[in-house]
């Protein structure tokens, strides 16, 4: 992949989504949840702050993680889905 996360961004490749419930029932396609599980591919170099310092990004590639349901932008590259979102959509590291 040769795209790089300008500022406080990261790129997010979303983690499948659960077959089946925890019950055993298999879900099937169409009423599968957009998953909240990713990992991150590349992080940007950092946020610059209004009083011109670089605020460093505590995410890093390979970080599991979790967001919102609505979080981010969905792109294609490569012919592979992705997300590019700010580092404070994801609400935890896994």
């Amino acid at each position: 992949m040769n795209v790089k996360p300008l500022a406080d961004r990261v790129i997010v490749r979303p983690l499948e989504a659960e077959e089946k419930t925890a019950g055993g029932i298999i879900i099937p396609d169409n009423a599968k949840e957009k998953p909240q599980k990713g990992e991150v591919v590349a992080a940007g170099p950092g946020k610059i702050s209004d009083s011109g310092s670089k605020i460093e990004m505590s995410l890093k590639k390979g970080d599991k993680v979790l967001y919102g349901k609505y979080s981010g932008t969905d792109v294609g590259i490569d012919g592979t889905d992705y997300l590019i979102m700010r580092e404070s959509d994801v609400l935890a590291v896994i």
